[in-house]
């Protein structure tokens, strides 16, 4: 016997009418999960492989929360990027599973190894993809029942062709490619489960508390992987909306009012009870002070984001920076496709409150809300948010589109290809960096953050001249975009352009003046120009408005040495090892400048509190062993420069100062066997041929008296 449920006062037939319409066949409900999911697989196996990029580096590469040293409460306590939720700079995002499973990858793998990660990121879309079938099919054939308690598909065609549309849907590419799009898919995930478990709520007409409780923690979990789980409520309040079962329906409101309330509220006191704060440059229209240009970008953006869902071809890591100019008059070309946006909501929207057919109606409403309500915490309504379009936040909302495309008068098969062969080439292309960031360049031309990237990729990889034009391009796109400046200013200063580079890197500090690593940058290029006092100033300034800042105080310590201040550059570089204990530069400059100076009982003290902490650098067992030899302790001397050879073998310089200890030791034909491979490593090193000559001559006469 099967228990039927009842829709909007119609009772629901045993299929759909228009499920024998569409061009698929039958498959049982397993056969039909498996098809979904290898679909899925196949549209997004190109990125297995890929590299760490973009946001990865922020969230995964530099977050100290993912490492085992790191105490596990951090999670708890600090935002998706690893700052202090109370801190100014945090934006707040506070997805603590999330980050737990970033943790778990970087344990099974033994570190930061992205295969694992992409691996996880693929499989959770395939089983997101798989587990729609359900939800689509309670959305459109209502909840209903056989006498084992298991659930009834009445739209076994029409679910499947939807759920293989999510499967294959391009926009998907940053969720599932980009290893920071984890948290669309596991809040994706615990959305279904919450929504199938509310339904498992009133199985064969019981009302069920234990089922809505579970439900609610479930949406707590979504929640916790990103701030849009929270949705889920609206969206299962909507579909029962639709249900003639009554029971337990002042239970269930109540239920649902106040679990949703306690989390916002849990979730305010979270955040410090206030939002976000971002730049003009993360959302240039939530800062235009006309609230009629404000609310007609905000339109536009709705209606950027609608076309992505039609017509994923043009896709961009970041749509920020100049990618979508802000419209500024009514007489704006663009206003078109938001009065074209709106026409066609409200068409839908008139057919879902109006339509005779209740089948459709259903359909459609629960689409449109499928479609709407994940992307609200997006929509900048209820709060400003950190950027103008994000791919990823559409993860959820497209599969309100894929329930509704099947009522499009389109080919659907054919436009199910498209989709599976742009899923494949933008998978690709989320492999690397370098990939990623020039295929934004004809999709957002306009965009300094498009081009900051390029460049600073291009940087990376070694090919600097080609990375000076595109940060030029990114300055004269955003002309205070202080991070492409300095960008620039440090590669001028590698290639001696020093009075280009200064007035870079003068003029990022006087746009952002708390910017430190600019202060540092102009110091070093200050001191290079033998402008002292200044780039004392600048370093100090660098150091105001970063009290830890090892690095700096390294070169302090060196424009201090370049001034014969060897006390105040001893201390500075002391001040870089206390912040940061594996500073190899700044440990190995006091051992050198304590051995310049005579002091070499202190230097050998430094040396071996170095290697302590750091008991493989072989340039600080390079120093030492010097140090050891001058005090005539030969045997340690010899111990070091040996270690220091097995790290390093080809480093001509321990070859030819072993050689000179020989030499002073007695060891005559040790030292002339490194002094000829010194030579050997380097031709031209100063002093070493000097050296053997002088040996050669040594044991000439040696040979000469021996009788």
């Amino acid at each position: 016997r099967v228990v039927r449920l009842h829709v909007a006062g119609d009772v629901l037939n045993l299929h759909i009418y228009w499920d024998h319409q569409i061009p698929l066949p039958k498959l049982a409900p397993v056969q039909a999960k498996v098809t979904v999911a290898l679909l899925a697989l196949l549209c997004f196996i190109n990125s297995y492989d890929g590299e760490f990029v973009f946001d990865d580096s922020e969230a995964i590469v530099n977050n100290k929360d993912l490492k085992p040293t790191t105490p596990l409460n951090n999670i708890w306590s600090n935002d998706f990027w690893g700052s202090n939720l109370s801190s100014n700079s945090s934006h707040k995002s506070y997805r603590p599973l999330t980050v737990l499973t970033f943790r778990l990858n970087y344990l099974l793998a033994g570190g930061l190894h992205p295969v694992g990660f992409h691996v996880l990121n693929i499989i959770l879309h395939a089983v997101i993809s798989a587990l729609m079938i359900d939800v689509f099919a309670i959305l459109i054939g209502g909840l209903a029942y056989d006498e084992k308690g298991g659930m009834l598909n009445h739209a076994p065609k029409t679910s499947l062709l939807a759920a293989l549309f999510f499967a294959a849907h391009p926009v998907h590419t940053e969720s599932v490619a980009g290893i920071v799009g984890r948290a669309d898919l596991l809040c994706a995930l615990f959305f279904q489960l919450s929504f199938l478990t509310y339904c498992k709520a009133f199985n064969r007409g019981r009302f069920s508390i234990q089922w809505v409780v579970v439900s609610l923690l479930l949406c707590t979990a979504a929640m916790l992987c990103k701030e849009q789980g929270i949705t889920v409520l609206v969206q299962s309040l909507f579909f029962f909306f639709f249900e003639i079962l009554r029971t337990g329906l002042l239970t269930r409101l109540a239920l649902m009012g106040l679990g949703g309330l306690s989390m916002l509220y849990a979730r305010w006191r979270i955040m410090g009870t206030g939002p976000p704060a971002f730049t003009e440059v993360d959302n240039p229209a939530s800062f235009a002070e006309n609230i009629f240009l404000r609310i007609v970008n905000y339109n536009y953006y709705y209606s950027l984001n609608a076309w992505l869902l039609l017509c994923p071809w043009w896709l961009c890591f970041d749509w920020s920076m100049g990618c979508v100019p802000l419209i500024k008059s009514a007489t704006d070309w663009r206003m078109v496709w938001l009065l074209l946006l709106w026409c066609i909501l409200i068409g839908l929207i008139s057919q879902a409150l109006c339509s005779q057919d209740s089948q459709r109606r259903r359909t459609l409403t629960l689409g449109l809300v499928l479609l709407v309500v994940p992307f609200l915490p997006a929509c900048n309504l209820f709060f400003r948010v950190g950027f103008v379009i994000a791919e990823r936040v559409l993860y959820l909302s497209s599969a309100g589109y894929c329930l509704l495309l099947k009522l499009l008068c389109v080919s659907v098969l054919a436009l199910l290809c498209v989709y599976v062969a742009r899923c494949a080439l933008r998978s690709h292309q989320w492999r690397s960096e370098q990939s990623l960031f020039t295929s934004a360049l004809p999709v957002c031309p306009l965009n300094a953050k498009v081009h900051y990237n390029v460049g600073k990729n291009l940087a990376d990889r070694g090919n600097t001249t080609a990375a000076i034009g595109y940060y030029r391009e990114a300055v004269r796109l955003h002309p205070t975009y202080v991070h492409a400046m300095n960008n620039l200013g440090n590669i001028l200063k590698e290639r001696n352009e020093l009075i280009e580079a200064e007035q870079l890197l003068s003029k990022a500090v006087s746009i952002q003046p708390d910017f430190a690593a600019a202060w540092m940058n102009l110091g070093i290029v200050q001191n290079s120009l033998q402008k002292f006092d200044e780039a004392e100033q600048s370093y100090w300034n660098a150091i105001r408005f970063r009290k830890k800042y090892p690095d700096c105080y390294y070169n302090l310590g060196r424009l201090y040495a370049d001034q014969n201040r060897h006390v105040d550059a001893l201390n500075a570089w002391r001040n870089a090892t206390v912040l940061k204990p594996d500073h190899s530069l700044a440990w190995n400059n006091m051992v050198i400048l304590l051995d310049n100076t005579g002091n070499l009982g202190q230097a050998e003290l430094i040396g071996r509190e170095a290697l302590k902490l750091l008991p493989n650098d072989h340039t600080i067992m390079f120093s030492l062993a010097n140090v050891l030899g001058k005090l005539q302790k030969y045997k340690e001397s010899e111990g070091f420069f040996l270690h220091a050879l097995r790290i390093n073998p080809n480093a001509a310089s321990c070859h030819g100062n072993l050689a000179v200890l020989y030499h002073r030791w007695g060891k005559l034909e040790l030292a002339k066997k490194h002094y000829e491979l010194s030579l050997k490593l380097d031709p031209e090193a100063p002093g070493t041929r000097d050296n053997y000559n002088m040996l050669r001559r040594k044991l000439d006469q040696l040979k000469r008296h021996t009788p």
